[in-house]
């Protein structure tokens, strides 16, 4: 059912802070800062040549972001994100193995314009899953 490591989502308080660190102190190229309000974050994508890390920014006091950092202020590891061919047999998957899938199980579209789901932590050893369909 998985394909490759899409990316590694890290929560930052200040993403153009971030973005200075990831290009002057490791010489990353990093993407133009994109909102998603629909998922309550502005992303930033640092290329690599094997994956990409996700800088995720609070887009308001009710951004799922706000409230990790309130926890972890300086922020951190948020999310993997696996890609999947198929988003909705991977859902079914997901539902006949006792995963759930956050929000109201519908998939939304994600930063690369690609539909996306989240899977519970409590039921992936801890760490939030991104699925995106490819």
């Amino acid at each position: 059912m998985l394909g490759r490591l899409n990316h590694v989502a890290l929560a930052v308080p200040d993403l153009q802070a971030a973005i200075r660190t990831y290009e002057a102190t490791l010489g990353a190229t990093v993407s133009v800062p994109q909102p998603l309000p629909e998922h309550g974050v502005t992303v930033a994508f640092v290329d690599l040549p094997n994956t990409r890390i996700e800088l995720l920014e609070p887009l308001g006091t009710a951004s799922p972001i706000a409230a990790f950092l309130a926890k972890n202020p300086k922020g951190g590891m948020h999310h993997l994100c696996y890609e999947v061919a198929d988003l909705a047999t991977a859902a079914a998957h997901l539902a006949r193995n006792g995963a759930r899938v956050l929000g109201d199980g519908r998939p939304k579209i994600g930063a690369h314009g690609r539909p996306v789901i989240f899977i519970h932590p409590g039921d992936m050893v801890g760490t939030l899953i991104e699925l995106e369909e490819v």
